[in-house]
């Protein structure tokens, strides 16, 4: 396939996902208002009267645990085990950002952009459950950034596609060079160097 094809899908791809992001807008506008929230300096504020009756369908914790199956509560253990090396992660990454970027000159990546933990706010859910979303919206949310950290240092560093491609690779590989296109390499390295510092 010829790349002005490539480019002209590609286009067409960005084209929707903006389109796409306008409808998740206005669906999580209205799933608010039916659902009698809103946000302010991102703090989630129900209506009165949603907290009394969303804890009506609140599972006690007795319940829930004495419901659970034996091999659910045996891997608790493994799942929470994975949130040390996360919060090391967190840590590396800060510090990798704050020193590396700052030397070459590129934008911070907001870690509040990526990291939502707000389900602990439903009432509907008992304290297991809460503790269970705010570690898994940690832990998404935590690779999701990692990632754009990573991307960045990528395209600084080396804009090169692969050879093969991934099931999902980050939106930042589409404008590096083609794996083996040596006459562009490093005209593509300063197009995208000065590209992600004007971010």
């Amino acid at each position: 396939m010829p790349r002005h094809k490539i480019d002209e899908i590609l286009g067409h791809i960005h084209k929707l996902q903006l389109q796409l992001e306008q409808e998740f807008d206005q669906l999580i506008l209205e799933k608010r208002a039916e659902f009698r929230y809103t946000l302010k300096k991102g703090r989630v504020i129900f209506d009165e009267g949603v907290h009394r009756f969303n804890r009506r369908y609140r599972t006690g914790i007795w319940i829930y645990l004495r419901n659970a199956r034996l091999l659910h509560l045996l891997t608790v253990p493994v799942i929470y085990g994975v949130m040390f090396p996360l919060l090391l992660l967190d840590l590396a990454i800060f510090f990798y950002q704050q020193i590396c970027f700052r030397v070459y000159g590129i934008p911070l990546v907001k870690r509040a952009d990526y990291l939502v933990i707000d389900r602990q706010h439903l009432a509907y859910l008992n304290a297991i459950e809460k503790f269970n979303c705010m570690y898994c919206g940690y832990g998404n949310g935590l690779i999701e950034y990692v990632r754009e950290v990573i991307a960045r240092t990528e395209q600084y560093w080396c804009p090169i596609k692969h050879a093969r491609r991934t099931p999902n690779p980050h939106y930042r590989t589409e404008n590096f060079a083609d794996y083996g296109d040596v006459g562009v390499y490093q005209e593509k390295l300063r197009q995208l160097r000065k590209a992600l510092r004007s971010e």
